[in-house]
């Protein structure tokens, strides 16, 4: 696959034509302190994984209108004292997957978090736990035109908040620092990301890599693969709905919310990425308002760094949020 998207010198510029909501921050602020208002206490339960460097408990924790969401909280078997946690959102898709599976921050140290998609996990071999209370008009077979003719019905509304309230869950975790919470996820998980860092307050750390929900008016026109292309197939059938599904979509563009953002962030972008194209990468990170750096891997399509850019976290992650 070549290089398909703007020359150089234009991407490393690109900003999303996207305008904000005026009542962007009314409505978010709303959403999520209307579900905070219903929410309980996180549960906590230790589960035998059957991992002896890696302790692991079963999370359920109040999401969008207060119904239960799933994780793993995994925490390094006989760490010393409280310890910083990354809150680790998940590919399109996939769910938490099961009890064993491990990142790569529990390994280095870091309590983690590992959020459920709510409604999604039966692909990809990631297996998910939460179901989604909220039906949908007509859409495209996926997750992203789900409800999308009212930002209150919208699938991303309840994911996000979601999201959001999965970081109040990670600060009430037992043995946590609850001012030391970094979030980071791949795709999917890279845009919750982003849209968190924007929603969010408090955070020590933003891990985006080559991040979906960016700019969805040119990831519609532009991805060959993926879920920009749902939104596609819809407008093409859908097509009296087009102005009206981008003014609701411009609520949780990710390239929106993250002019928000204000912790120190790393990204990675493919250069090659059909999924995610880079300029919708871009326009996040150039949206970004906080310290950022990205990594670019030019070769490569929507796996990105992969293991490469694990390892550029795992340099950079403890000169924002020490383990110490």
């Amino acid at each position: 696959m070549p290089q398909y998207d703007l020359p150089d010198a234009e991407l490393v510029r690109y900003r999303s034509a996207v305008v904000p909501p005026a009542d962007l921050a009314e409505f978010w602020a709303d959403t999520v302190a209307r579900s905070r208002a219903v929410g309980l206490a996180p549960k906590v339960e230790p589960v035998d994984a059957g991992l002896r460097v890696v302790d692991t408990c079963d999370v359920t924790f109040s999401g969008f209108n207060g119904e239960p969401v799933k994780a793993w909280l995994h925490r390094p078997t006989g760490a010393a004292g409280d310890l910083p946690i990354v809150v680790r959102y998940v590919g399109y898709g996939t769910g938490r997957a099961l009890a064993h599976q491990v990142s790569h921050y529990a390994l280095a140290g870091y309590a983690c978090l590992t959020v459920d998609n709510r409604g999604q996990g039966s692909g990809g071999g990631y297996v998910g736990d939460t179901a989604d209370a909220v039906g949908s008009g007509p859409s495209y077979p996926g997750f992203v035109t789900r409800g999308i003719l009212d930002r209150d019905t919208y699938y991303y509304r309840r994911l996000f908040t979601d999201a959001v309230l999965a970081v109040d869950a990670a600060r009430a975790m037992p043995g946590v620092i609850g001012s030391r919470v970094a979030v980071a996820g791949v795709s999917q998980g890279g845009g919750i990301t982003l849209a968190v860092a924007g929603l969010a307050d408090g955070l020590s750390a933003v891990m985006a890599d080559v991040p979906f929900l960016c700019d969805f008016p040119r990831g519609a026109t532009l991805a060959g693969q993926g879920p920009y292309q749902e939104l596609a197939g819809y407008l093409a059938t859908q097509r009296q709905h087009h102005d009206r599904a981008f003014e609701v979509l411009a609520h949780f563009d990710a390239a929106v919310l993250a002019r928000s953002a204000t912790a120190p962030a790393l990204f990675s972008v493919a250069l090659m990425d059909q999924v995610c194209p880079p300029s919708t990468v871009y326009a996040g990170y150039n949206a970004y308002n906080g310290p950022k750096r990205i990594v670019r891997y030019p070769f490569n399509d929507h796996e990105g760094g992969q293991f490469h850019q694990e390892a550029e976290q795992l340099r950079w992650l403890p000169s924002v949020m020490p383990l110490g």
